[in-house]
């Protein structure tokens, strides 16, 4: 099973999109490791840089919607080839999020409120974040303050976790 923890990486902005996450132009790319340079490179954002920001972060929280837009799952392959496991959002576009358990990453949906809190909590301290998908709890760990939040994650998406992927999953069941 992946470790499903690391740094935060904050992105305080609903409707992240697909082409946002990783650029149409880069599509014609078939090794994940390949898009790595550019992961999140047309996305704007205050403050944001990815050559400054992305390095060492190894989860990504952002707002509603994330992964809208076209259906790619060069997406995932980009953040993953990162090494970011685990992105927190209060939504996810569908496909996007299918194609995250399809690559064994964690997408995890917390209610606005909690994300609300836990953006205004922790966004503007180093923090690190820790996803138990066994007992189905995240910590967010910022120096001596930590809180554990629990989620809910389908049977089946559990099992592609499990898995490493639909690849895996498919390699043990038939």
């Amino acid at each position: 099973m992946k470790d499903f923890s690391g740094k935060v990486l904050f992105l305080n902005r609903a409707d992240i999109n697909t082409d946002e996450i990783i650029p149409a132009k880069y599509l014609t790319e078939i090794e994940r490791q390949a898009l790595k340079p550019y992961l999140l490179e047309d996305l704007k954002l205050e403050g944001f840089d990815p050559k400054r920001d992305i390095p060492g972060r190894r989860v990504v929280m952002a707002g509603a919607n994330f992964g809208c837009g076209s259906s790619r799952e060069h997406a995932p392959w980009a953040l993953e080839a990162n090494g970011i496991r685990l992105v927190i959002a209060e939504s996810f576009a569908r496909i996007f999020r299918q194609n995250m358990f399809n690559c064994g990453l964690l997408a995890v949906e917390l209610p606005a409120e909690t994300m609300a809190r836990l953006f205004k909590e922790f966004s503007t301290r180093d923090t690190h974040a820790a996803a138990d998908v066994s007992r189905n709890v995240i910590e967010f760990r910022s120096g001596p303050h930590a809180e554990e939040i629990p989620f809910t994650l389908a049977d089946f998406d559990r099992a592609l976790v499990d898995a490493g992927g639909w690849l895996g999953y498919a390699d043990a069941r038939y």
